[in-house]
């Protein structure tokens, strides 16, 4: 992550022209205000015209990302977001609570007695891949597998081999969905999928498509932040380990040290918005079509908002961190869930996993999407 360039962007231009050698070039938001400022107009920045993220789209791809949640604007972003938003509420979500802390209980007890482990793929992304399945009401192995794809098609690897295997995920997660959308039509459960199946928007049932992309949403972004806030997360522990004691011997610490975790290491990188209108930012004047990234580990550093924002602290307070957006229409649903996934999992592998230190290399996601590791071997003593 650059870190230092950000720095230096928001002491001098917080909105930045940025050309871009596979597209027209964007502005790029590296101060918190601004934004603030865009996440929160959603009339004059546009998630649904040319989508979220940095390269363009052909018409086909742009099509089908329409109908997802992540790349819709209001009305029908928000009528949408309703339905879904009911499986994500915070009483729904604390009737998991004790599930989870199962879950998580039983996730470090597979490892433990090993003494090492690729911690991302045996600890942080197995929760939220367990977790997502018991929302949609499907089996734990199938979201375990369904974990596993979004790991070829999130890889950032290049290569034709490479990509053909993407595709192929891709097709075998369209192929789950559909086939699932058939299962709970058949039988429905209380879960996610069928509350999705049988609700209507405008007297309309999801089409085939439309269900689909949104499954596609749930699995990935479903995992996707709490595997890296969980990962990046210990990370961050194992090299600040004064913080890491800290911790271990206060553990009421825990609910702002996981905010902290979350601003200090910000699971997502940016996403892209598109300006529907003339307009000016940060002093700067916008033209309509004009597009901005938003990098929000930028603004989670921000000297303006945070003191002594390099400084890893975990008992941080208040902490007004842009980790899961800036607020607005696109809010992170699942804010609430990948909280309390992280509240379960990282106090089992304290506890349990001592002396946890690297046992290689940290393998980074190639993305300008997501802030993440891709695997993280370590060792550990158990207790």
């Amino acid at each position: 992550m650059p870190l230092d360039a950000f720095s230096e962007l928001r002491r001098c231009a917080p909105v930045a022209w940025h050309p871009y050698k596979d597209g027209p070039g964007f502005l790029a938001l590296t101060g918190y205000d601004e934004i603030l400022a865009v996440s929160r107009d959603s009339a004059t920045w546009s998630s649904q015209t040319a989508g979220v993220f940095f390269d363009l789209l052909g018409e086909h791809e742009e099509f089908q990302l329409s109908l997802m949640l992540l790349t819709m604007d209001p009305p029908r972003h928000t009528q949408l977001r309703a339905l879904v938003s009911k499986g994500f509420t915070p009483r729904r979500v604390a009737r998991l609570n004790d599930h989870v802390a199962d879950m998580a209980r039983q996730i470090v007890d597979n490892v433990a007695e090993r003494g090492e482990c690729d911690f991302v793929n045996d600890v942080a992304g197995a929760l939220p891949s367990y977790v997502i399945a018991e929302l949609l009401g499907i089996p734990l192995e199938d979201g375990r597998r369904l974990y596993e794809l979004t790991e070829i098609m999130n890889s950032g690897a290049v290569g034709d081999a490479v990509q053909t295997q993407v595709i192929e995920a891709q097709l075998q997660m369209f192929q789950y969905g559909t086939e699932l959308a058939e299962r709970k039509r058949a039988n429905p459960g209380d879960d996610i999928a069928t509350a999705l199946l049988n609700a209507e928007v405008d007297g309309e049932r999801l089409s085939d498509l439309e269900f689909n992309m949104f499954f596609l949403l749930l699995i990935n972004a479903g995992g996707d932040t709490t595997r890296n806030l969980v990962a990046s997360g210990i990370l961050a522990l194992m090299e600040h380990p004064a913080e890491r004691a800290r911790l271990v011997a206060d553990p009421s610490l825990l609910p702002t040290a996981i905010e902290e975790m979350l601003r200090f290491t910000t699971p997502v990188t940016a996403f892209v918005r598109t300006a529907t209108r003339d307009s000016e930012l940060g002093g700067i004047p916008v033209k309509a079509g004009d597009r901005a990234a938003m990098f929000y580990p930028s603004a989670n550093r921000d000297e303006n908002h945070f003191d002594d924002p390099d400084r890893f602290d975990i008992g941080r307070a208040p902490n007004p961190h842009l980790a899961f957006g800036g607020g607005g229409t696109h809010f992170c649903l699942g804010a609430n869930l990948a909280r309390v996934e992280a509240s379960a999992i990282i106090p089992e592998v304290l506890a349990r996993l001592t002396d946890l230190e690297l046992a290689g290399p940290v393998e980074r996601v190639r993305s300008n999407l997501m802030n993440g590791i891709h695997s993280m071997p370590v060792t550990f003593t158990a207790a």
